[in-house]
């Protein structure tokens, strides 16, 4: 038994290289992730020794066994419960044999995952269960003489708890590698920070500190740091996912590639991590570059920038994980925002579908406005949730000020964050004068700069209004409102500029048709100011018909249609919507080198009509 192996090469002056996804593979090679993975080690067990060689052939010095869901629980959900043994037995003996063919100095790791149910108080599992289910599994991998035992993408304390001390227990000696997986805000699904995981995982006895699955690499390295800088003296494991995943045409795919992988292989040495490998969504061809980068690396190089990296990170410092459109939008992508209304009723089968098209055409976000007209619609933070869960896209909540004192401004942020709504476009909202119960409470506490204040000083940074402690961070991305038609240019921009001041990162204009607005405001903004200091997502609202266009010049203050886009809208006739769409293209096109997207609305509900307008402007 060559349980001390891993701990020696542990000393050597390079990371050990440890494998990528089992399942990912496997589900490219036909294996659908309803199927039972594990039990693939006594079906197909070539199918899982062909995964196996592959990692080895490129560069894997740690194979961890096909046994990641091998325990009563989740074997149970294939009625395999009684064959938890045999599995974890089959999954190191494929292993093995794969390295004596390969004639490779290679080592096997028990693969332990998460039992898959939620332990006591939060579920109904007790822990003596989970430390029986785990010691079960784990018996089984040892009396196979598994080198090392790996207990991986673990969300809660107290299970991975129950997990290292069932395997202590059996097995005094054998290493064990601790690994939890965060979610996109840095912390456990149970809001534990990378910085207690870490001190936790020592004192419960793992010998390497570890953190996979995850997102990307970029988070990835952020966390390790984070454990390092708590437990200076610990050994720690970095396997990423690549990248967060997405769905396309039904399939899971993750976005990052191999050549990606390469940089952060050395940088995760660089911050501390003795063990590198990959997670869902990573192949052999992610291990391979790895290798490389690692073999090549200049070893005193990385030995003497480790302290310095380390210290960079301060554990107090918020984790921010940028938004997807915070990310477009510092990249200079150009951004098509389109916006949706929440529906009257409980039926969200019409608003899914429309965001189906929107995120088809290629639409980067979904806007959801909130009681648009003061009139009673689902809450918007519900209709975000939905889309980002069914369709896949992320969205921006309207988040209007009226209507709101501070104890609900505050609940409906937390809210929101909790549901995963990151996007806020901070408004004042309509007045209930206007809609459907005009005498309902109007009063708010708060006006847009102070709700973005205490948005992006205040909940940022992980307190309330009251500077009381909210546990962890939100990390929110704030948008702001802006006309380009003021009445009053000087109040419009000094009232822009208290939003900017309190930390708004980008704004949303109302609808625009003559481009010479945008031009002229941002040359007298240029003027008093200087340069426009955030991302500028003008609104674009397509015409439907003349009488649409009448109404909106003649009705809705701030809106001013030229007369010869009436005119033409007029003459189009029974062509007045394919008129409106070419007039919104037309329009995006003149003005798309001065913006950093567009924020479509598309009047009473024509989403098919955004969707042309979007892939207009993609070939554009």
């Amino acid at each position: 038994m060559q349980t001390n192996r891993f701990l020696e090469l542990l000393e050597t002056r390079r990371p050990l290289l440890s494998d990528g996804a089992m399942g990912t593979v496997l589900n490219q090679r036909n294996i659908s992730f309803e199927d039972c993975f594990d039990n693939l080690n006594l079906t197909r067990p070539a199918l899982v020794a062909d995964v196996h060689r592959e990692y080895i052939e490129a560069g894997s010095q740690i194979i961890q066994t096909n046994t990641y869901g091998a325990n009563r629980f989740k074997l149970a959900h294939f009625g395999l419960e009684n064959k938890v043994s045999e599995i974890n037995y089959a999954g190191v003996e494929l292993a093995r044999r794969v390295i004596l063919a390969s004639f490779a100095d290679v080592l096997v790791a028990g693969d332990v995952g998460p039992l898959g149910v939620r332990l006591a108080p939060f579920g109904r599992v007790q822990p003596e269960e989970a430390y029986q289910a785990f010691k079960e599994q784990i018996s089984a991998l040892l009396d196979a003489m598994v080198d090392l035992v790996i207990i991986e993408t673990m969300t809660d304390l107290y299970e991975i708890r129950e997990a290292i001390h069932a395997c202590r227990d059996l097995d005094p000696q054998i290493p064990i590698i601790a690994s939890m997986t965060y979610t996109r805000d840095d912390r456990t699904l149970l809001g534990d920070s990378p910085a207690k995981v870490a001190r936790k995982l020592k004192e419960y006895g793992a010998d390497i500190i570890g953190v996979n699955c995850s997102g990307g690499p970029s988070q990835i390295l952020r966390v390790l740091k984070q454990m390092h800088q708590a437990v200076p003296d610990g050994r720690f494991s970095a396997m990423p996912n690549a990248g967060w995943p997405e769905q396309m045409s039904g399939r899971i795919m993750y976005p990052a590639s191999p050549d990606y992988f390469s940089d952060y292989a050395l940088a995760f040495w660089e911050a501390g991590a003795r063990v590198i490998g990959g997670c869902c969504g990573t192949t052999p061809e992610h291990i391979s570059v790895m290798r490389k980068a690692i073999d090549s690396a200049d070893i005193q190089d990385y030995k003497n920038g480790l302290t310095q990296t380390v210290i960079e990170v301060e554990e107090s410092e918020p984790a921010l994980m940028p938004t997807q459109l915070a990310q477009k939008l510092a990249r200079k992508e150009f951004v098509v925002a389109v916006e949706m209304d929440p529906p009257r009723g409980l039926t969200t089968n019409k608003l899914i579908a429309g965001a189906s098209l929107l995120a088809e055409a290629g639409a980067d976000v979904i806007n959801v406005a909130d009681s648009p007209m003061a009139r009673m619609r689902m809450s918007p933070w519900a209709v975000c949730a939905l889309i980002q869960k069914q369709v896949g896209i992320e969205t921006v909540l309207h988040f209007p000020t009226r209507g709101r004192n501070l104890l609900r401004v505050q609940g409906d942020l937390l809210a929101a964050h909790a549901l995963g709504v990151r996007n806020v476009f901070v408004i004042m909202g309509d007045p209930t004068a206007i809609g459907d119960y005009p005498d309902a409470m109007d009063n708010y506490d708060l006006v847009p700069s102070g709700l973005i204040k205490m948005i992006k000083q205040h909940f940022n940074i992980g307190i309330d209004h009251a500077g009381t402690d909210i546990g962890q961070p939100t990390t929110f991305f704030v948008g702001c409102a802006l006309n380009l038609n003021p009445a009053n240019f000087e109040d419009e921009v000094k009232n822009l500029e208290r939003k900017l001041k309190a930390g708004a990162d980008f704004c949303m204009t109302q609808p625009i048709f003559d481009p010479a607005l945008l031009h002229t405001f941002l040359d007298h903004y240029n003027v008093l100011i200087g340069e426009f200091p955030v991302p500028l997502l003008a609104g674009v609202l397509p015409l439907v018909n003349y009488r649409h266009a009448e109404f909106l010049h003649h009705e809705v203050p701030g809106i001013d249609i030229p007369d010869f886009i009436r005119e033409r809208m007029q003459q189009s006739g029974e062509n007045s919507a394919q008129t409106g769409i070419q007039i919104a293209v037309e329009l995006i096109q003149q003005i798309r080198p001065l913006i950093g997207g567009v924020y479509l609305m598309p009047a009473f509900s024509r989403y098919d009509s955004a969707a042309e307008i979007i892939e207009a402007v993609s070939k554009g």
